[in-house]
This record gives structure tokens, C-alpha cells and sequence, in this order.
């Protein structure tokens, strides 16, 4: 049997699991104050403070390192690759410090694995199914100006775990079917699944798509460029509204979708509006996906946080019912997925891949 270790680093809190094989039998978010993060001036520099909480909790809870077979981190912000696990190398490694893609607590993931797992004897590290993963065709990658290149950043890990789930429960193949994916957290990232390839996806950092509790998504883009020249903001002002303050967050204060549903369910009309609003935004970038797929549709998925907002999820069933049935999967597997995915590598079902 064996024993896999999976760590996901987030912006202020770590969480980790053990399983056995498939079986979950331990589970923990550990928290991250403000006063805790604050000695640290890039994310990279906290790997050290979170790897030491990570063994205390372990051994607090009656697990050994050296008892693990493979430990496996959330994967970060490294140059584009294909989907797949990855072992991580010092190159890896050396990319997930510098932030080549961006600073990101997912970075940390792969760092931290990397050093527990060589401190035990035969235990690898891996990473799996990064957001960077880009298998978009080359008519997907071009803009309307050649030097701004779509960008495929996504929650792939969720979403293919989902496409996959879906396949298991109709009895086929990831690789035989058509699926869109959306996935609705902090962001949304809507997926053209084509034959186990995410052949579209909307970039769900700071690029385009539905807003989402936290991001702006699509904006018009003259007002954009005007406001970046006005003088009244800066560049990391302008990044924030575009990731971390936009959405939900710029037009009513807060990034609770929940609490938002109940206001509108009160009676509020600027609630009943933005999150309607929002709803809306994700069922027409769905019928987009549907339209890379000419039609061909086994199902529509919708997944993450928000596919638990019965408000949001009526919308948005009601706006692409009629491209292809709509199954609900509510909330994210990410540990579950990691664990899954390294036992494949373990098991020998699939090829390690070298970054």
C-alpha cells in the first residue's frame, strides 16, 4: 500500500492530507495570520516557516516522514507544460523560486515536497496538473494584436479531476469525450475539454471571461488603457482591480458569493444584479466552449465553490441546457486529485513526466 503525502499551499493557509492508496485518512487547513506572514517579503521566502509547521502537525497527529512513498505539492506558476504529473528537479524547483509566471502560494507546493521527500529514503516528490498546463491549438493562442498572446492559465487540476470524475460515472474514457468545465471558485475558468485536451480555456488570472468573486475578467479594454494613463493609479493598483479587488469584491465589498445570494434573496436590488450578472457572464463564455466544439457535447460540468450557489447555478443551467446535459459537482477535489494522480505514476498507469 501506499502512503502519499499531498501538500496545498494557499495565500493564508496550507492544507495537507494523507492518503492510503485512494483513501483519504487524514486531512487538515492549517491557518496563516497576517503577523505569521508578515517577516516574509516573497512568497518563495516562507517555504521554510510552512515546511516546519507542515512536520509539526504531521507528527502532532501520529504520522512519520519517513513512512510516506511519494509526496505530492500543488503545482505553481513554472513555464507552460502539458498536463501530467512531474517530478520535481532542481530545474523545477529553481522556477518555482523565481516566480517565472508570476508569485503565486502554489509555488510553494513543489519547494516544500522536494524537501521533505529527500530527507526519506526513496520517497520522490511531484507536482500535478499545474495551472500553466497549455494544450490550447495554435487559432486559440492568437488576439487581435500580435503582442498580446492568449494565455492558458486555469484550475486544470480541478477541472480535468472533474472531466474525469464525469467519465467514470458514464463509464467511458476522459480521452473519448467532449466536455465544458467550469470551474467557479475565488475565479472561473471555462474549459473546452476535447478528447482529454483543453484545447480553449479563458485565462482566469488577470486575462479574460466571467468575473468572478475576486477578478475582473473581460473589461473594456479603451477604458482600461485610459485609466493606466490618467495618473491616478499605479501598475500594482491596476493589477489588483484586475485580480484580488475585481468581481464581486469592486462592485459590493466582498468576495462571499454565499452571502451576497442571501442579500439578493432579501431583496437587494444591486446583489440581485452583480451576481446575476455574473451568472450570466459564465453561461455565455459556456456557449463559447460549446461553439470550439462545433456542438459536439457529451456534458457541461460545473464544478468548484460556487456550483454550491443554488442562485448563481439556475442561471447559468437555464442559459446552456439546450447545448448538452448539465451535471453539478459541487466544491474541489484538489487533494483527492493530487493523491490520484501521483498513485497513477506509482502504480505505473501513467508516465512520470521531467519538466
Amino acid at each position: 500500500m501506499n502512503k502519499i503525502l499531498v501538500i496545498n499551499p494557499g495565500s493564508t493557509s496550507t492544507k495537507i492530507a494523507v492518503f492510503k492508496d485512494t483513501e483519504e485518512v487524514f486531512t487538515l487547513t492549517i491557518r496563516h495570520s497576517a503577523v505569521e506572514l508578515e517577516p516574509y517579503q516573497r512568497v518563495s521566502d516562507q517555504y521554510a516557516f510552512r515546511k516546519e509547521v507542515i512536520i509539526q502537525n504531521l507528527k502532532a497527529n501520529g504520522f512519520k516522514l519517513q513512512n510516506f512513498t511519494a509526496i505530492v505539492g500543488r503545482g505553481g506558476l513554472i513555464r507552460p507544460v502539458v498536463s501530467g504529473t512531474y517530478e520535481v528537479t532542481e530545474h523545477l524547483i529553481t522556477d518555482l523560486r523565481k516566480g517565472v509566471m508570476g508569485e503565486h502560494a502554489s509555488n510553494l507546493g513543489g519547494i516544500i515536497s522536494a524537501e521533505l521527500a529527500a530527507s526519506v529514503p526513496g520517497c520522490k516528490a511531484y507536482i500535478s496538473d499545474p495551472v500553466v498546463v497549455d494544450e490550447l491549438e495554435p487559432v486559440a493562442r492568437v488576439s487581435g494584436h500580435p503582442l498580446f498572446e492568449r494565455k492558458s492559465i486555469f484550475h486544470a487540476l480541478n477541472q480535468k479531476a472533474t472531466a474525469r470524475k464525469f467519465a467514470r460515472d458514464t463509464g467511458k474514457k476522459y480521452e473519448d469525450l467532449n466536455v465544458v468545465v467550469a470551474h467557479m471558485g475565488g475565479g472561473i475558468t471555462i474549459g473546452a475539454h476535447k478528447k482529454g485536451r483543453v484545447v480553449d480555456v479563458n485565462n482566469g488570472v488577470d486575462g479574460y471571461g466571467p468575473f468572478s468573486p475576486e477578478r475582473a475578467g473581460t473589461i473594456p479594454a479603451g477604458d482600461l488603457a485610459k485609466l493606466c494613463f490618467e495618473g491616478r493609479y499605479t501598475l500594482q493598483e491596476v493589477k489588483r482591480m484586475l485580480n484580488g479587488q475585481g468581481g464581486l469584491m469592486a462592485h459590493l465589498g466582498t468576495n462571499q458569493a454565499h452571502l451576497v445570494q442571501k442579500k439578493a434573496q432579501e431583496g437587494d436590488p444591486k446583489s440581485n444584479l452583480i451576481l446575476s450578472a455574473m451568472a450570466y457572464q459564465v453561461g455565455k463564455e459556456i456557449g463559447s466552449m460549446c461553439s470550439v466544439l462545433e456542438g459536439e457535447i457529451d456534458a457541461i460540468l460545473l464544478t468548484g465553490g460556487i456550483a454550491n450557489n443554488s442562485y448563481v447555478v439556475d442561471r447559468i443551467v437555464k442559459m446552456v441546457r439546450h447545448f448538452a446535459p448539465v451535471k453539478i459537482y459541487p466544491g474541489e477535489e484538489e487533494m483527492r486529485a493530487l493523491a490520484e494522480n501521483t498513485l497513477r505514476i506509482l502504480n505505473n498507469e501513467e508516465a512520470c513526466k521531467i519538466y
